[in-house]
């Protein structure tokens, strides 16, 4: 069986008409994997509720965000909604949509090291955009970042890495890790585009940090070896106790928000490359705004860890 962690409640996060981070990206992935021959393998788990383990949570996130950030995010909620930044909307309950996210992520590392095999957390807000100080990008809280600090609390977990394969480079999740050696970021993305971060020049405190910026129009031809000659190495020598997969569908040809070719059967090969490192592998959804491709790409990703 291969869990997938996953609650209405991620609905009621409300962007407003028309905004491309909408709930109908759940539901489309929802139906597509609950069409598949192998449904009957998947294993719908629903996310911790926040108030079972709100000490813990609450001190991973101020380990992550300051307190200011966390304060501003909970005001705009009780005043109703509002706007983080101009792309990043809130209603009144994306505050606690966003706790139970973070809390979702966390189920996804304990049941990762628990059985040994991949889980997929299917929840929004997406998160790898959310600076210590700042959400942007759709982002409200950095959901890997903090998965990866509360994976190394764990018993024989000294070394954490998070791949991001999203179209967009992961600048909050790379600045919130970026200083700690016993975790390592890698990111393919598509460049230019937003965020306008993550240079391949850029190595981290401790080389602990590998980028590999794309340029529009790369198609799985440049992805292969982007993996087989960096991606691979990188982690190999990392030897990752476990491993987070920042997991953005928005590199696929019809995503309306970026400019990279793949198909969605594109990141069955990615997720075969990483279980090539290891089976501990906690897939995080994050971008993906072509709700067809989006929901191909996750069937495809989880298809191969069966």
């Amino acid at each position: 069986m291969l869990t997938v962690i996953y609650s209405d409640e991620f609905l009621n996060h409300k962007t407003g008409l028309f905004h491309p981070e909408r709930p109908e990206r759940l539901t489309a992935i929802v139906n597509a994997l609950k069409s598949v021959s192998w449904a009957e393998k998947l294993d719908w788990k629903l996310p911790t509720p926040v108030m079972d383990r709100l000490q813990p949570l609450m001190r991973l996130l101020e380990t992550v965000h300051t307190s200011s950030h966390i304060q501003r995010v909970k005001a705009i909620a009780d005043q109703g909604g509002g706007y983080l930044d101009g792309d990043t909307p809130m209603s009144a309950e994306s505050y606690d949509v966003a706790l139970l996210a973070v809390s979702a992520w966390l189920d996804g590392v304990d049941q990762v090291l628990t059985t040994g095999h991949p889980a997929f957390v299917l929840a929004r807000p997406p998160g790898h955009h959310a600076e210590a100080d700042r959400g942007m990008g759709f982002c409200l809280f950095s959901n890997a970042a903090i998965a990866a600090y509360y994976g190394l609390e764990q018993p024989g977990i000294e070394k954490v890495a998070i791949l991001d394969w999203d179209v967009h480079h992961g600048n909050g999740t790379q600045a919130l890790v970026e200083d700690d050696p016993r975790i390592a970021y890698c990111s393919l993305h598509q460049s230019p585009c937003y965020p306008g971060t993550g240079y391949a020049e850029e190595r981290g405190s401790h080389n602990n940090v590998l980028n590999l910026p794309l340029s529009p129009g790369s198609t799985i031809d440049l992805y292969k070896p982007a993996f087989q000659h960096y991606i691979l190495p990188f982690l190999q020598q990392v030897q990752p106790d476990l491993l987070i997969v920042s997991a953005g569908y928005d590199a696929n040809q019809d995503d309306p928000l970026a400019s990279i070719s793949l198909q969605p059967e594109d990141y069955g090969l990615f997720t075969e490359y990483c279980l090539q490192l290891t089976p501990r592998i906690l897939f995080g959804l994050e971008g993906g705004y072509d709700l067809p491709s989006l929901s191909q790409s996750v069937v495809a990703t989880l298809e191969k860890c069966l």
